[in-house]
């Protein structure tokens, strides 16, 4: 079985843990490991070839993901957002270049929770066989309450006792609370994953039946390819033709309305598209007074809340239903019942320019991240970790001074034609305009500490010369 990961969305409504440049299916909200790990190692032992669809921003993020997880896959970049339709098609094509079009192919979220994995695979494998049979199979959620927040299937009549797969008869979008409950109350309705199963072949063909335009700018993006590294850029020319829509409206919806066969198969396990704080803590545990508690938080008196400390201190006392969640560089506080709302602060944040809404304290690179610990007139110190076998670039600055303190770790350093080693409790010293590099040579992380001084230190002082993850120009 191929697994088709896609890795896109910005995850607003988690803000302040999930922004715009490190969202949601890069967090570790349910485990050691992040949302995105977590997919992958739930099909690992179906799947003998990953492909994700990421966006130009989280590249770097997503092979480290990769890394950790263990598993090489082809990363194909959309370089502009367009929806999960084409997304789709992308990885379809890239399976088909790579001979596996006639297999079953599961197209996953990234950033979803599913509780059971071994259960999970064994309702992939009944979808398998439908979809080597034709078919287009979705997997259903057995709905638990009248929830507005999801898409729902109507499904009536099961097409096969073992696995109970039901035709398909519409695809409806999140529904007002009265819709909902109605509904629930008919047993006719599955809340709709977003997870689907289909051949590659099939997938092409039905998209060029239903959703012609779709088809033609993905096919000429990936006819114009390029490799980049370990990715593979697909033609934004031509790929930004492509309409902005889902798979579900592309094509679940023209199929039920056709002769061509949609089939549900329904689980019951916990899922959840964490859509929202609320549906976190509808899934973690809870201690006795019914709160889910997360780092360093002192309750008092607080009942049905979800505390979440990231780097300081939570104190709470005498509140109820409350979501409150601190990281490094923002706090939020809302009730409970109103967190979908979190997206309008969001919006403002990214309406007034402001960096919370791009990206944490912590910034991620393609090496690794820094951490921006403090700042003054004509200074700013940051906490830099460079990942195992991972460099930063030949580069320069013009308007700053570096100093280097490592802390953990051992750095190799170019200093215009000098090449010497740093290691734990050691410092070096890089003036303004010195051509320098730093490389951790090590299998375990490079932690420094940088004080920068000078007139200018915006990230934008910086020119390359050479850099193993292609970014020659400024950034």
């Amino acid at each position: 079985m191929i697994s088709v990961i896609l890795c896109g969305g910005s995850g607003a409504r988690l803000w302040p843990l999930s922004r715009a440049h490190y969202p949601k299916q890069f967090l570790n909200l349910n485990s050691d490991m992040s949302l995105l790990r977590e997919t992958v190692n739930r099909v690992r032992d179906l799947s003998d070839k990953f492909y994700f669809v990421a966006n130009e921003e989280h590249r770097f993020m997503v092979a480290e993901q990769q890394r950790l997880a263990d598993v090489k896959g082809t990363v194909l970049l959309e370089p502009v957002a367009r929806n999960t339709a084409p997304a789709i098609a992308i990885a379809a094509l890239q399976a088909v270049t790579d001979g596996c079009g006639d297999e079953a192919m599961v197209v996953l979220p990234s950033d979803h929770l599913i509780t059971d994995g071994a259960a999970f695979r064994g309702y992939l494998k009944s979808a398998e066989k439908f979809a080597k049979e034709g078919l287009v199979v979705t997997l259903g959620v057995q709905p638990t309450r009248a929830e507005t927040g999801y898409g729902y299937i109507h499904c009536t009549v099961e097409v096969d006792e073992a696995s109970g797969a039901r035709s398909v008869q519409q695809f409806t979008e999140k529904p007002i609370a009265a819709d909902a409950e109605a509904y629930l109350g008919s047993g006719e309705f599955l809340w709709n994953s977003g997870i689907f199963i289909v051949t590659p072949n099939r997938y092409l063909y039905l998209l060029q039946k239903f959703a012609v335009e779709v088809f033609v700018s993905a096919l000429e993006s990936f006819k114009h390819k390029a490799a980049d590294l370990d990715f593979v850029r697909v033609s934004k020319t031509h790929f930004k033709k492509s309409p902005s829509i889902s798979i579900d409206y592309a094509l679940m919806e023209p199929l039920c309305e056709s002769s061509e066969s949609v089939v549900v198969i329904p689980f019951e396990l916990s899922w959840s598209d964490l859509g929202s704080w609320s549906s976190l803590w509808d899934l973690v545990s809870k201690d006795p007074a019914n709160n889910a508690v997360v780092g360093d938080v002192l309750a008092q008196d607080v009942t049905n809340s979800y505390l979440h400390s990231s780097d300081r201190l939570v104190a709470a006392v005498g509140v109820d239903n409350l979501v409150i969640v601190e990281s490094s560089d923002a706090v939020l506080v809302a009730d409970k019942n109103d967190v979908q709302n979190v997206k309008h602060i969001v919006k403002r944040l990214e309406m007034e320019g402001r960096s919370e809404y791009v990206h944490h304290r912590a910034v991620y690179r393609p090496w690794g991240k820094y951490d921006l610990i403090g700042t003054g007139d004509g200074y700013q110190v940051k906490q830099i970790t460079v990942s195992p076998g991972a460099a930063l670039s030949l580069q320069k600055h013009e308007c700053r001074a570096e100093h280097w303190v490592v802390v953990k770790g051992c750095a190799e350093v170019v200093q215009g034609s000098e090449t010497y080693t740093v290691r734990q409790n050691e410092s070096t010293y890089i003036p303004i305009g010195e051509v320098h590099s730093l490389r951790n040579p090590t299998e375990e992380n490079l932690i420094i500490i940088e004080v920068q001084s000078g007139e200018y230190l915006g990230e934008d002082d910086i020119v390359r010369y050479k850099d193993q993850y292609g970014r020659i120009e400024s950034v």
